[in-house]
């Protein structure tokens, strides 16, 4: 299941679901740096997997690592996700296990108040992602985070498509052929 992103750190922003995972903090918290250490429970790492439609979630671990960058209203978000997950194999339907160890890096800024609702998009990778509200979603982050680091074609090792033979065709004078009575009977 994928969707089309506005901008960085929004991948859920436009699916009618409410988010897998939201754990959030308030910038003014962070003061000098705030570190955490986050770890879904069961039920949380259930509706994770159906929304990225993995069979299963077994362990879903993410330590983060938030800082304020010392120019003016922007925080750097670091962080590592570890997560045992099971994808389905694109070719078998068969449980295919994956571990995933993903270091991430992501630039943040406060949304600058405007006068009118209009936001500029612009899709230069370089572009902070804009903070709401003064809410960083550390949940919403870890999950984009697992998701980017998940094969979207998953292959068992060794497993092969192989492609069904076609059926020879049948021309219609063939079909009439089988039709016509043999030699000695009608």
């Amino acid at each position: 299941m994928m969707c089309w992103r506005s901008r960085p750190g929004r991948m859920f922003e436009t699916m009618s679901v409410s988010l897998p995972y939201s754990e959030t903090v308030r910038i003014n918290q962070i003061g000098a740096g705030l570190s955490r250490r986050l770890e879904p429970d069961a039920d949380t790492r259930k509706r994770i997997a159906r929304a990225l439609d993995l069979q299963g979630l077994e362990d879903f671990t993410i330590d983060v690592e938030v800082k304020p960058t010392p120019s003016t209203s922007e925080w750097t978000l670091k962080g590592r996700v570890s997560a045992h997950a099971v994808q389905t194999c694109g070719l078998t339907l068969e449980p295919l296990p994956v571990d995933v160890d993903r270091r991430f890096s992501i630039q943040l800024a406060e949304r600058a108040p405007t006068e009118t609702d209009e936001i500029e998009v612009t899709l230069d990778e370089e572009d902070a992602d804009l903070i709401e509200d003064g809410k960083i979603d550390l949940g919403q982050y870890a999950v984009e985070q697992l998701a980017l680091s998940l094969d979207p074609f998953p292959r068992k090792p060794g497993a092969e498509f192989v492609q069904p033979e076609e059926p020879a065709e049948i021309s219609p004078f063939a079909a009439l052929k089988a039709l016509k009575p043999q030699d000695g009977q009608g």
